[in-house]
Order: C-alpha cells, then sequence, then structure tokens
C-alpha cells in the first residue's frame, strides 16, 4: 500500500503534536444531499477525519441514536452506489480522510472485489467492517490492501492481550479502541478501562491508536485525548445535526458545538 489520507493525516498531527478528531455522521440521514453538507461543515468544524456509517438493516454495534439514524437514512432510500457517488462529489471539494463504518453484507452484496474497487476510486480511505472476526477476514484485508483502502480494527477492554495482538496484525491506518463494552451511545463518563485498552494495544502495534463509543462532551474528548492519539465522537453528532432540522441556524450552531469539541481534544498536549 501507498500511504493514504489517514496515514498522512496521522503523521501530520504527529508531527505538530496534536491530537486527532474523528466525527461520526450516518451517511443518507436525512438525506445523502445533507450528508454532503454535512462533510463540508464538520471540516469547517476543524474535524481531521470524517467516519461515515453505512446505513445498514441490522446495526448490531449501534445504539439507539444510531439505530434511529440509519433507519432514517434507508427511509429515505440511502444505498452503497448513493453513498459512493456522495463521496465522489465530496472529492471535488475536499481532500479530508473519510472512512466507511459498515457492515459486510453491504459490500459482498455487490460483489466484494468490484466494491472495494469503487470505494478506492470515489476516494475512500478506510473499511471499518463491524461484523467480520479477523479470523475470517483473510479475503477481504487482501484486497483492501490492494485498493489502498486501510483496514480499521476494533479492539474492546474485554478483549485478552492474545487477541489484541492478533487483531492488530492485520490493521493498517490506526487501531479503533472501543472504550467501553457494549454499543454506541453518549454515556455519563469515559469507562475507566479505556486507558489501559490504549496501554495494551500500543504493547502490540505503532499504528495509531483511537478512543470512540460513549464519548459526548468536551470534558469527556478531552480526557479520552488525553489517552489515544485521536477522539471518535458519533452519537452526540448525530443527535445535535437531527435536532437541528432544516434550520441553517440550527445547524451552525451544532457545528459551532462540534467546534467545541475539537478545541477541547486539541488543546490536550501530546506526550507521544
Amino acid at each position: 500500500m501507498v500511504k493514504t489520507r489517514i496515514d498522512t493525516m496521522f503523521e501530520s498531527l504527529r508531527a505538530k503534536k496534536a491530537k486527532g478528531f474523528i466525527a461520526y455522521i450516518t451517511a443518507g440521514d436525512p438525506s445523502l444531499e445533507d450528508t454532503y453538507e454535512y462533510v463540508l461543515r464538520l471540516e469547517d468544524a476543524g474535524v481531521d477525519m470524517v467516519e461515515l456509517g453505512i446505513p445498514f438493516s441490522d446495526p448490531l454495534a449501534d445504539g439507539r441514536v444510531n439505530q434511529e439514524s440509519a433507519g432514517r437514512a434507508l427511509d429515505a432510500g440511502t444505498t452503497l452506489d448513493g453513498v459512493l457517488e456522495t463521496v465522489s462529489r465530496l472529492r471535488k471539494r475536499t481532500a479530508i480522510p473519510i472512512l466507511f463504518y459498515c457492515y459486510v453484507n453491504l459490500l459482498y452484496a455487490p460483489g466484494l472485489a468490484r466494491t472495494l474497487t469503487r470505494a478506492s476510486r470515489a476516494g475512500v480511505d478506510g473499511m471499518l467492517i463491524l461484523d467480520v472476526p479477523h479470523e475470517e477476514g483473510n479475503d477481504i484485508v487482501p484486497l483492501l490492501h490492494k485498493n489502498n483502502i486501510n483496514n480499521i480494527v476494533l479492539i474492546t477492554p474485554t478483549s485478552p492481550d492474545a487477541r489484541i495482538r492478533s487483531i492488530v496484525k492485520h490493521a493498517s491506518g490506526f487501531v479503533y479502541g472501543v472504550s467501553r463494552t457494549g454499543v454506541t451511545g453518549v454515556q455519563q463518563s469515559l469507562a475507566t478501562d479505556a486507558s489501559e485498552l490504549v496501554t495494551r494495544a500500543r504493547k502490540f502495534t505503532d499504528l495509531p491508536v483511537a478512543l470512540g463509543f460513549g464519548i459526548g462532551t468536551p470534558e469527556q474528548a478531552a480526557v479520552a485525548a488525553g489517552q489515544a492519539d485521536a477522539v471518535v465522537v458519533g452519537s452526540a453528532i448525530v443527535q445535535r445535526f437531527h435536532d437541528a432540522g432544516r434550520s441553517r441556524t440550527k445547524r451552525k450552531a451544532a457545528q459551532t458545538w462540534v467546534g467545541d469539541m475539537v478545541a477541547a481534544v486539541k488543546g490536550v498536549s501530546y506526550d507521544g
């Protein structure tokens, strides 16, 4: 593989001694035209990478907010083809790294090799495939590498060290640490074992480690940034934009709130 936008982003952050901010939104909620707008708003807010959730009818890793968001996107007629077309349009405006958060059936249904080639040509930089254990990804990882798409892997607080070691061997771009046991969704506080998870991961990989799941306030984002190389915020952003509806003023307010979250992360000193 040659360097992806994700690789270059983390190299730039490290050179600047800065932490990264990754924003999740569901593609197609409430429409793909709105997704196009939201990505550009997120970039203007200072976000370093956008994670696009590809809507799926059985999103097993997602909590209520993101499940409902996926449902709205599907009701609006969102398809993988439509998301890829939206990414292609975005690439005429922005070079921000784009990561797909998706389920494997969506990739296999049209043909895995063809889908990954199309994703690469559209401008997708990474894939986080939620429902494929790494033992069953032997046919996927080589195709991701062939198409210069980072294979982003998940590790959890309940993963034994031996399993973390095995999982991260297949990763590129960065490792996604789940900051809590369970599904996505804003929590009252960051789990106490999140910091330990980052420390454990760094024993087995030199890749950057991001923390996500459950982070929804500037204070939580700052705590996570003190532990990891990047912070992922999803449900809280999805909810803010959903609550904004069609109001331009409220969408701008949601963008400003994301900017405050980004500022909290960027205010954390880098010790790597």
